[in-house]
């Protein structure tokens, strides 16, 4: 997966925005102005910050060293950090889809209906 892809990807969910807070350098894609996903697009190696089940998180570093490490910076419980192009694309979908997903869950009801995802 790719820079341009992996942005895509993020900017795909319904009502997810891209926002630089910490400067332009890191894409902050967010939902109802929740974060659930964090990159340096131009990084080197490509890394995300995805919002992942306290459980999973574990589970998925444990099959995937390396690839999948305690999200950087971030609450280490509850994000990790994918290394993305040491993964199938696949796979990396359906970690930001999951990290989108977890955030929209956590949102107030009306939202979630607004979102079309009850």
């Amino acid at each position: 997966m790719t820079p341009p892809e992996l942005r895509a990807l993020c900017l795909s969910f319904n009502a997810a925005v891209e926002d630089f807070p910490f400067g332009p350098d890191a894409s902050v894609f967010k939902v109802q102005g929740k974060m659930f996903a964090l990159t340096r697009l131009d990084g080197e190696p490509l890394t995300v910050n995805l919002k992942c089940d306290p459980d999973d998180a574990v589970r998925l570093r444990g099959e995937h060293p390396g690839a999948v490490v305690p999200g950087w910076h971030m609450n280490k419980r509850h994000w990790n950090t994918v290394t993305v192009g040491k993964l199938p694309a696949r796979f990396v979908r359906e970690l930001v889809e999951d990290s989108y997903d977890l955030v929209v869950a956590g949102l107030p009801r009306a939202d979630r209906l607004r979102l079309d995802r009850p």
